[in-house]
């Protein structure tokens, strides 16, 4: 196995930024086709929704041992066959039309997108240090949202001109073309193998799962996330559905969100330096404000402006929060990156989809209120794990 040659360090970082968002373009770029898709493969919406929601569990439990694995197996071998096998199932899932197929390609992609993420976050630990490692964590978080910036917005002129298929050729050829490249200047970054011991992996995880400020920072990135989900699970379908918008403005509404997240991340580590508790506690009571006052608004203007203004200002302080707590995590066990690194995505992606996909099957939200009204579940349990953390204080 070739390891990676300092002369193309360099591109490596790059092409492991440009894999990081793997997962948010596999779970955003579709979501101005799901009312079509509902329509043309003749399920209700819940089945569409579903699709997402088990991506997002599949990515989360694939995560609790992709990080032993590439630990022990490498990060470079790992990586190229999660590409090469991105490219053969995303051309099964627009090749087909039958909803259990696509349940299951959804199911593999998860899969994939675990061991390919937490393989590159591990990179970023191998090869930088210090100051400069901390850097680039906070920045790969950020570029991280950049798959759901981009993804509903080509999604939403794909769509609109070639069909709902045509946003899955569109992630082949990606995935083909970082293939290409990861094998011509990518290379292994792990220096120690560790065996793979399932026992070891389990005391690991009764280590980090016995250190409360991890343990609390991995349900927060899951409530933080699930409200930018949430969204997109309702969205799509409220926005051309119940206010009869096209596919592109919704690719738009969802543009406009991924700035709001990826605002937040960069006001996150723009205060990386601020004393860390405090500010969360500020971000969640501006968020929970922020919600109470679109609540009080929704009884008296309910339009496309105002769910978008709400939804962006409250994504922020979700993006501020997860920024914070998702860097931290990544950080907190440097010498089991892999390992903290799975544990981290594993747990706040399976809250993710169970809270964000549970909300909506209770409120099934169709106005603004409904959704204001998700998004205070979720505030108010971000602001109860908070006040966990306060009580618990003295233990951490």
């Amino acid at each position: 196995m070739k390891s990676l040659q300092s002369k193309n360090q360099f591109i490596a970082t790059i092409l492991a930024f440009a894999v990081i968002p793997m997962s948010g373009l596999a779970t955003d770029i579709y979501l101005p086709s799901m009312p079509s898709m509902a329509i043309e493969l003749r399920q209700p919406e819940s089945s569409i929704q579903l699709t997402l929601s088990i991506f997002l569990i599949s990515y989360g439990l694939t995560q609790f041992f992709a990080g032993s694995i590439v630990d022990s197996f490498g990060r470079f071998r790992v990586s190229a066959i999660s590409l090469a096998l991105f490219v053969v199932s995303f051309l099964i899932t627009a090749l087909t039309k039958d909803i259990m197929v696509i349940y299951a390609m959804r199911v593999l992609q998860g899969v994939l997108s675990g061991f390919a993420v937490v393989a590159k976050r591990a990179f970023f630990v191998d090869v930088y240090e210090g100051e400069k490692r901390k850097h680039y964590l906070s920045i790969m978080t950020i570029v991280w949202s950049v798959g759901p910036i981009i993804a509903p917005f080509i999604g939403g002129y794909l769509q609109k001109l070639f069909g709902w298929q045509s946003n899955f050729y569109v992630l082949a050829g990606y995935s083909l073309v970082l293939l290409i490249l990861e094998l011509i200047f990518s290379g292994e970054t792990l220096k120690i193998k560790k065996t793979f011991n399932f026992n070891f992996v389990l005391k690991e995880y009764d280590l980090m799962f016995r250190s409360k400020d991890f343990f609390y920072g991995m349900l927060m990135c899951g409530v933080s996330y699930a409200m930018v989900i949430f969204f997109n699970l309702c969205g799509a379908f409220i926005i051309e559905h119940k206010m009869g918008y096209s596919e592109v403005i919704a690719g738009y509404v969802s543009l406009i969100l991924g700035f709001a997240w990826m605002t937040g991340g960069f006001l996150g580590k723009a205060l990386i330096k601020k004393a860390f508790l405090p500010k969360i506690r500020y971000a969640n009571f501006i968020q929970i404000f922020l919600i109470l006052l679109m609540i009080f608004c929704s009884y008296f203007i309910n339009n496309i402006y105002t769910l978008v203004a709400f939804a962006f200002v409250i994504h922020v302080t979700a993006g501020f929060i997860f920024n914070n707590y998702f860097a931290y995590c990544l950080g907190r066990f440097p010498d089991s990156a892999g390992v903290a690194g799975g544990l981290t995505g594993g747990v706040a992606f399976i809250i993710t989809s169970t809270i964000s996909y549970g909300i909506v099957f209770i409120i099934k939200p169709e106005i603004q209120l409904h959704v204001a009204e998700g998004y205070l579940v979720l505030g108010m349990l971000g602001l109860f794990i908070l006040s966990m953390i306060k009580v618990r204080k003295a233990h951490i």
